[in-house]
């Protein structure tokens, strides 16, 4: 006797294996399943087998799609927000770093190399003159002297005081505020206020 042939059981419309819906959304298979898995995507007995009801699914992925894109939008906002909070804590950190600098530079702890480099300017201009003057200074005096000794000795003499000169060259703080106060034209303003 033939044993009866099982027929297959006939496709219920409306609902589509996991190969057509990946079709439709242009997924893979295992992606479809993956979907399921997570819960995103449900399946229905049918007389066929387990079938996704393709309207429910389609919505069901619609969902999940906005929510994915909400949640990446919400994440980049942060992230922009994140980064907008940081740039402004650099932003103050700057400032607070130029006012700690402008106020060593007022206090005399600090000084602009340009201003250590105008003093210095000064003081070399200052021994150059001096040291420009001393052979007018002693063209007469040692013109009168009798033996080199006594020449090579007032010589001496005048470079000692040249170099004496040079060592009671002492650091001037006010000098340096001046400069500071000058460059930011805030004498100007402190001149104003002594006179009110």
């Amino acid at each position: 006797m033939a044993t009866p042939r099982k027929e297959k059981p006939a496709e219920t419309p409306g609902y589509w294996p996991t190969t057509k819906m990946a079709e439709l959304f242009e997924l893979t298979a295992r992606r479809i399943q993956q979907l399921t898995q997570d819960g995103v995507l449900k399946t229905h007995d049918t007389p066929a087998g387990r079938r996704y009801n393709v309207g429910e699914a389609t919505k069901d992925y619609i969902k999940y799609l906005r929510t994915q894109l909400d949640r990446k939008a919400s994440a980049q906002n942060d992230k922009l927000e994140t980064d907008k909070l940081q740039a402004e804590v650099d932003i103050k950190s700057a400032k607070a770093r130029v006012a700690e600098l402008q106020l060593a530079e007022l206090e005399g702890t600090m000084h602009r190399a340009e201003d250590v480099e105008a003093i210095t300017t000064d003081l070399v201009f200052n021994i150059r003159s001096m040291l420009m003057a001393m052979p007018g200074r002693l063209a007469v005096d040692t013109a009168e002297l009798a033996s080199p000794a006594e020449t090579s000795a007032r010589i001496q003499e005048e470079v000692n005081e040249i170099l004496l000169s040079l060592s009671q060259y002492h650091y001037d703080p006010e000098e340096y505020k001046k400069r500071v106060k000058d460059r930011q034209g805030w004498a100007m303003i402190e001149d104003d206020e002594q006179a009110e």
